[in-house]
């Protein structure tokens, strides 16, 4: 059965995990988010789990790396990137008295190569970071951040990713292992705090992988989903009035001159490819919801890709109008 859909804004929540096909901007979604969350006054961090960085450049194209350590980047936004080695070098170093041991043995290529080999413990160890982060307090006793990013795996490993924790905790019956497993299983399953944000696009591939994610997320998994992101959607093309524009521009005369412009021939195809890209972003965007029974969220087609903060802030802008929406 289908978990209960949280009416709540993106901006309440204090984890949100992004997933999606490999190539549907989630990486932009997850900036654009963040962005948005720190010009509200959030407190926000990101934390990507890939082997690159995306998102400081994204928000800043000259910043260096910032790594595993992280850095704030804006006022009230700090990225960092989780390198399951050095994750599982401060988990065993706060687990075992003896540092320099640990450090040496997680050097040793032998060792690097083995566990490069095993499974399950990259995605394990990579939560386990993120729930010690949402552990931290500042002075006070207010947590450090407000809201924590993560730019999970695309959708392909984006369920391994989140499933691990419940397969950890079953498999194992007790000790450490199981006792930080089954922290950072309650953490991802709980609706009130975190969410999944699923990313596509309205093209049939992405558009069939996101509903099937869906489904195997409310059977399998137990993670909320309450909303679909679907990218780069192409408006409508014309202006009222105008819908069949492709249409009376291929009646025109072929030899018609207009300085500075093509022929009207050339000037209808470019049209009509304009009129079917529209019709089927929207055929598909029709099938998301239909197929996933969600709300969607539709983020505007930005020719020229995301070039920089005013990109981003049209995507975050996007974002959080579902959010309004449902507030009112």
């Amino acid at each position: 059965m289908p978990l209960p859909l949280p009416r709540r804004g993106l901006l309440e929540r204090r984890l949100v995990i992004v997933t999606g096909k490999g190539g549907t901007g989630k990486t932009s979604v997850v900036a654009a988010l963040a962005r948005a969350a720190a010009q509200a006054g959030r407190r926000v961090l990101v934390a990507e789990t890939g082997r690159e960085e995306h998102v400081p450049r994204l928000l800043d194209p000259a910043t260096p790396p910032v790594g595993y350590a992280g850095r704030e980047l804006q006022p009230g936004l700090t990225a960092m990137r989780i390198d399951p080695f050095e994750a599982l070098a401060e988990y065993l170093s706060l687990q075992l008295p003896v540092r320099g041991l640990v450090s040496r043995v997680l050097r040793n290529p032998g060792f690097r190569q083995l566990m490069e080999a095993a499974p399950g413990w990259r995605e394990l160890i990579t939560l386990g970071k993120v729930w010690h982060m949402a552990q931290g307090r500042r002075p006070g006793g207010a947590p450090e951040f407000d809201l924590l990013l993560v730019d999970a795996p695309a959708t392909g490993h984006g369920l391994t990713f989140l499933d691990v924790p419940r397969v950890v905790s079953s498999a194992v019956r007790a000790g450490p292992l199981r006792r930080n497993a089954s922290l950072v299983q309650q953490m991802i399953t709980d609706p009130d705090s975190t969410l999944l944000l699923p990313v596509a696009l309205a093209e049939e591939l992405p558009a069939r992988e996101t509903a099937e994610l869906v489904q195997r997320l409310r059977e399998e998994v137990g993670v909320a989903v309450d909303r679909v992101v679907v990218n780069a959607v192409t408006p409508p093309p014309f202006p009222p009035g105008l819908e069949d524009l492709d249409e009376r521009l291929a009646r025109l005369p072929a030899e018609l001159h207009v300085p500075g412009l093509p022929g009207p021939r050339t000037l209808a195809r470019c049209a009509a490819h304009l009129r079917s890209r529209h019709r089927l972003n929207a055929h598909y965007v029709g099938a998301i919801e239909a197929w996933t029974g969600l709300p969607i969220c539709t983020l505007p087609l930005l020719p020229q890709g995301v070039r920089g903060p005013e990109d981003l802030d049209r995507l975050g802008t996007a974002l959080l109008e579902p959010a309004a929406a449902e507030a009112a």
